[in-house]
Parts: C-alpha cells; sequence; structure tokens
C-alpha cells in the first residue's frame, strides 16, 4: 500500500517557491516614527506585528528624539520620501492591513490618506497618540489634517480617553465625561465606524477598554490599573490590533486578543533606563525558569571572550 506522507524534501534543493508555505501569510503595512528609545513608534510596531505572526512593512515617517523619560523633539520626512517608501513596497507584495501611528506632519497625512485612498478594500487602523509634548499650533495643525485625511479612510480610530475627549469632544459641556460611545458617535461624523478607547477610569482601581459604534458598545475589557507609568503601549495595542484583523478576524474577536496581549505585554513591563517602563512585547518568548539548563555555567562559557574596548587607537 502507498503512503500518502510526503517525503520530505532535500534541504539543498529548496527554491523560493517551495519556501512559501512557511512565510507569515498576512502583511501588514506600518507608518510611524523612529523611536530611539524602543518604547514605541517602529520599534513597537514591528514587535507586536511580529509577535502574532505577521510580516511588518514598516515606513519610516520620522524620527523621536527621546529617552525613555520624555520627547524632546521630532523631526518628519518629507511626503515623497514616505511616499516613495510605501510604494515600491506595494508594487512588490500584497497588503493586509494599513496601521498609522505619528507620522509628524500634515504633509505625511495626505501623503498616506492618497495611498489609503488607492487600496480602498484594505483596513486602516489609526492611533492617535498623545501629543501633549509638541507646540500647540503643530497640534492643532495636525489635528485637523488627521480628522480632513485620515479618519475618512479610517476603520478603526484607537485612542486614550483622555486623548480623544480633548481632541475631537473639546466643547464638551456636561458633567460627567464623555463615554465611548459619544466618542464614537463623534468619529462617526466624519466617516469612521469603529472606535477602541482605552484607559477609561473605573470602579477600583481598574480602566476600562472600550470597542464601540454609534450605535452600541461593541465590547469592553476591564484590567486593573498598574501603579507604574506605560510608555508604548498605544502604538502596541493598535499594531497588534491591526495584524489580528489581517489575518481576517473578527473585529470583536481581535480586540479581545490585542487587549490580552498587551495586558501580558504590560505585566512583563520593564525598565531598561531611568525613565518609565515600557511594554515587554516579547514576554512569551522568554523561557520558562524549569526550561533553563543548571549544568550550564555562563562564566565557564564566557570565559576567554571578553571584548576588548573599542576606543580608536593612535
Amino acid at each position: 500500500m502507498q503512503s500518502n506522507t510526503p517525503s520530505a524534501p532535500d534541504s539543498q534543493s529548496l527554491t523560493a517557491d517551495d519556501s512559501e508555505s512557511t512565510a507569515p501569510t498576512i502583511c501588514v503595512m506600518v507608518f510611524n516614527a523612529n523611536d530611539p528609545s524602543g518604547a514605541g513608534g517602529l520599534a513597537a510596531d514591528i514587535s507586536a506585528v511580529s509577535s502574532v505572526g505577521g510580516h511588518v512593512a514598516p515606513v519610516v515617517t520620522g524620527t523621536y528624539v527621546r529617552d525613555s523619560a520624555e520627547i524632546f523633539d521630532h523631526y518628519a520626512f518629507e511626503d515623497e520620501t514616505v511616499a516613495e517608501q510605501a510604494r515600491a513596497v506595494l508594487e512588490d507584495m500584497p497588503l493586509h492591513a494599513i496601521k498609522v501611528g505619528f507620522v509628524g506632519s500634515p504633509e505625511n497625512l495626505s501623503a498616506i490618506s492618497e495611498i489609503a485612498a488607492d487600496y480602498a478594500d484594505v483596513p486602516v487602523i489609526a492611533f492617535m497618540p498623545d501629543l501633549s509634548w509638541w507646540q500647540d499650533d503643530l497640534i492643532d495643525q495636525y489635528h485637523d489634517a488627521f480628522r480632513e485625511l485620515l479618519l475618512p479612510q479610517t476603520s478603526v480610530l484607537v485612542g486614550n480617553h483622555s486623548t480623544l475627549w480633548r481632541w475631537l469632544l473639546p466643547d464638551w459641556g456636561s458633567e460627567r465625561p464623555p463615554s465611548a460611545r459619544d466618542l464614537a458617535m463623534a468619529v462617526a461624523e466624519i466617516g469612521v465606524p469603529y472606535l477602541l478607547v482605552t484607559g477609561i477610569p473605573a470602579a477600583e482601581r481598574h480602566i476600562d477598554n472600550v470597542l464601540a459604534s454609534p450605535q452600541t458598545v461593541l465590547g469592553s475589557g476591564r484590567f486593573e490599573r498598574f501603579e507604574v507609568t506605560f510608555i508604548g503601549a498605544g502604538d502596541t495595542l493598535s499594531a497588534t490590533l491591526a495584524a489580528l484583523i489581517a489575518t481576517g478576524s473578527d473585529l470583536g474577536e481581535a480586540t479581545s486578543e490585542a487587549l490580552t496581549y498587551l495586558d501580558g505585554c504590560l505585566q512583563h513591563g520593564f525598565r531598561p533606563g531611568m525613565g518609565h517602563v515600557l511594554p515587554d512585547r516579547m514576554f512569551w518568548a522568554q523561557p520558562d525558569d524549569e526550561d533553563t539548563d543548571d549544568d550550564v555555567s555562563p562564566s565557564a562559557v564566557a570565559e576567554g571572550f571578553d571584548l576588548p574596548p573599542h576606543d580608536t587607537q593612535h
């Protein structure tokens, strides 16, 4: 009787076509700034999307000047540079989702909105970070351009409750804070069908994260409030959500999984410098204590391999 089990191919005979089955099946293009601290920006996007099995196509829109405590400045790339990066990739590989973080200028927002319009079937997940570190006039210009150019293309908008409140409902007159549905109704007027609001204060030292449409609350996740200040959480969440949506997951399921992943990142957060705590987006890859080999001595392995100083000899 013949076996239906295929034989393993010779490793030397593998071609590019043979290896396609092992490649990531989704591609997420992310527009974001470089963050040299590794807290957010492209660093967060790349590690988060990769963690859920996606391939990242990172488009650099500029760079922060920052450490783990604060943002000192930002330098935006020219819009043509941003567009050329994206167009080159888009002509080469299929795209399953677009994530937009902080891109630094209205001109870059315009370039990205044109690209999104050309790929209207690709969902756009947009994240609005806290821009209070920036100059007021630049914030206003950026918010106006984001509202006019990108929001009409956006499938899901992600942002912190207080950030979205200040931006979308600056004249809110009620004594109670706006709900997620209130904010969702505000963005629906511009064309955004879904809104994920994070960091809503809740009872007993908890925070709510709510996915809403203008009609209803579609889902929520309540998590215990941490006693430390995190940076990079918003980029992490929005990039993860984009990757999960790219896989074809239902929006509610994708949101739940993204929030659970973010909670794990925060629970395993670490402080690499003298500033705030960063999410550990690779926490799932850390070995368990029982997996470590007690028979191997790190000092013995490293013996004889000390790196010399790299100061220039003259």
